[in-house]
């Protein structure tokens, strides 16, 4: 994949380029973003900011990293520079909106599923930022310490510090929900 894009960019098709890593990166941008912002329609608009972002730095991308590191990194660094702006701290918005997740089998495992995703989800999301942040890289992005570390510019030390502690107030938190159930 990353020799396509290499190609793209070589033969001066920049805008194929985008498009071909918005067809592939999109939607793990967009749920990267949400983990963020916590709001899917701002979580769209930051996603295609990030994407005009990465159009306009691809004269600096110099192909050390891969090229997914390097838009985790963008997308990363955006986010945060949003959530730290003086917009998001003083607008706020009235419409909650969610992503549920489709049926595949009978109703009430569907159900019980659901409930497991969105109670830990739910729990993931209240996590203070540093906290949400590794532990969305690691378990549903899939990415190694060191991966982190150099998208986050955060030591690995300290990324392993905050996955144990982030560990730690999720299995407090699930733990403290069930047995009130």
């Amino acid at each position: 994949m990353e020799e396509l894009f290499t190609e793209y960019l070589e033969a001066g098709e920049e805008d194929i380029w985008l498009d071909e890593i918005m067809t592939v990166y999109g939607q793990d941008i967009l749920q990267l973003v949400y983990s963020y912002v916590k709001n899917l329609t701002v979580a769209e608009d930051l996603t295609q900011e990030i994407f005009v972002k990465c159009y306009k730095a691809l004269p600096t991308y110099k192909k050390q990293s891969k090229l997914r590191t390097w838009l985790w990194e963008i997308a990363i660094n955006h986010c945060k520079d949003y959530l730290k702006s003086w917009y998001h701290r003083n607008i706020e918005y009235t419409v909650d909106e969610r992503v549920e997740p489709q049926a595949t089998v009978s109703v009430e495992e569907t159900i019980l599923k659901l409930d497991e995703d969105q109670m830990l989800s739910h729990t993931v999301m209240n996590l203070p930022i540093k906290y949400r942040e590794v532990i969305y890289l690691f378990y549903f992005q899939e990415l190694s310490i060191k991966e982190i570390s150099e998208m986050t510019g955060i030591s690995q030390g300290t990324i392993k510090i905050r996955m144990r502690r982030a560990k730690a107030m999720l299995k407090e938190k699930l733990e403290g929900d069930n047995d009130g159930r």
